[in-house]
């Protein structure tokens, strides 16, 4: 799995993450200019010389970042890389608390909402947690997909426990008994790329997916409230009941945002401020607000320059993510038409032996294929 660059945005602490390194700083225009700034390679190196290992070198590409994820209130940090490591941060004062192995690369991962435990998804479909209150302490298996899980949510009150897959599926599981299935989201046509519980709206669940469409869920039924495609943004969403009307206003479109560069990753403030991240050294970052209803740029700020500034900088912790780029396209399965080949096939088959009776020569009246016999010549005198 390649890395990719992202962006971690919790009250007033902002992080920007590429390739194995991560920045950390407030975005509060009062606070001073430092920054938190760590780099998994260094924790590989430092773990290997203190327990004094003699494995395989050191390679300067692992420990790449995979995800990462606040706390609810922003106390914790957490992220997993492809070295396998879970890694926690207490943010105030940032400390790194624990690295952790876990058993597969991992694709997503949150915090609980009583913040006493990390949940993490896997490639191979499962879900692990791990004690925030214990940050040493070993994970332990909670629930497992058939298929590769992209995210992991939680309901605001740690009831339940939500999972998307590759495999179109949203599965509702109970926290307590995860092998105790609430319900199923089903509709989409394509991989669950995101699910998200709506702040104000615990009962809602809002998900994204390669089949191009943002869906609203009531997810302890299962039931889909609303529908909307990306392709026609300009049409309005497809409404299934005439229940909550004011909240379905939101998911109609109402404006389009346009970069000059490539968008990396999109953060919202709890302010009503929208932080881009883009492929661009001259300008890293964007800082958009709502203004007269319409969401614009805003003049290059104190704190919008002091990040740029550092990434400017420091551009080598993004650039790798330039060249690999976030795909998904590997996350789109094959199809394959088995009836249009099968009767392909049955049709070579049958010209075959057709070909083969042309061929051979005809029975005689034994039974027997004659055979060609000299001819003779008959002489008079």
């Amino acid at each position: 799995m390649a890395s990719s660059a992202g962006l971690a945005l919790c009250g007033q602490t902002l992080v920007v993450r590429g390739g194995s390194r991560f920045l950390a700083t407030s975005t509060a225009s009062s606070d001073d200019n430092s920054f938190f700034i760590y780099d998994c390679n260094n924790e590989e190196k430092t773990s290997q010389e203190d327990k004094g290992e003699d494995g395989p070198p050191f390679a300067p590409e692992s420990g790449a970042i995979l995800a990462s994820t606040f706390s609810k209130s922003g106390s914790y940090f957490a992220l997993t890389d492809d070295s396998k490591r879970l890694i926690l941060f207490r943010t105030k004062p940032w400390q790194c608390l624990s690295v952790r192995t876990v058993v597969r690369r991992c694709t997503a991962l949150t915090f609980t909402a009583s913040e006493e435990k990390v949940l993490v998804a896997d490639k191979s479909g499962d879900v692990y947690s791990f004690s925030v209150l214990e940050p040493r302490g070993d994970g332990h298996l909670e629930l497992g997909h058939l298929s590769m899980l992209l995210d992991v949510a939680v309901s605001p009150d740690d009831s339940f426990v939500l999972t998307a897959d590759r495999d179109e599926k949203i599965r509702v599981s109970w926290a307590a008994a995860p092998h105790s299935i609430e319900s199923f989201c089903l509709g989409h046509t394509e991989f669950v790329s995101r699910i998200f519980v709506l702040p104000g709206y615990p009962e809602l669940l809002l998900s994204s997916s390669g089949d191009g469409t943002l869906r609203l869920w009531e997810y302890k039924t299962g039931h889909q409230l609303c529908c909307c495609h990306l392709a026609r943004l300009q049409e309005p969403a497809e409404p299934q009941d005439h229940k909550l009307d004011a909240l379905r206003q939101q998911l109609v479109y109402t404006q389009q945002l346009s970069f000059q560069h490539r968008v990396w990753d999109v953060a919202f403030e709890e302010t009503q401020g929208l932080w881009v991240l883009q492929d661009s050294r001259e300008a890293p970052l964007v800082l958009c607000r709502p203004v007269d209803g319409q969401w614009q740029s805003v003049p290059e700020s104190a704190v919008l320059k002091k990040v740029s500034d550092v990434l400017r900088e420091d551009w080598a912790m993004l650039e790798g993510c330039a060249r690999a780029g976030a795909s998904f396209s590997s996350l789109y399965k094959a199809t394959f038409d088995n009836m249009a080949s099968y009767l392909q096939k049955k049709e070579e088959r049958q010209q075959q032996q057709r070909e083969k009776r042309r061929q051979s020569p005809l029975p005689g009246p034994s039974g027997q294929a004659k055979r060609a016999r000299p001819g003779r010549a008959a002489w008079t005198c």
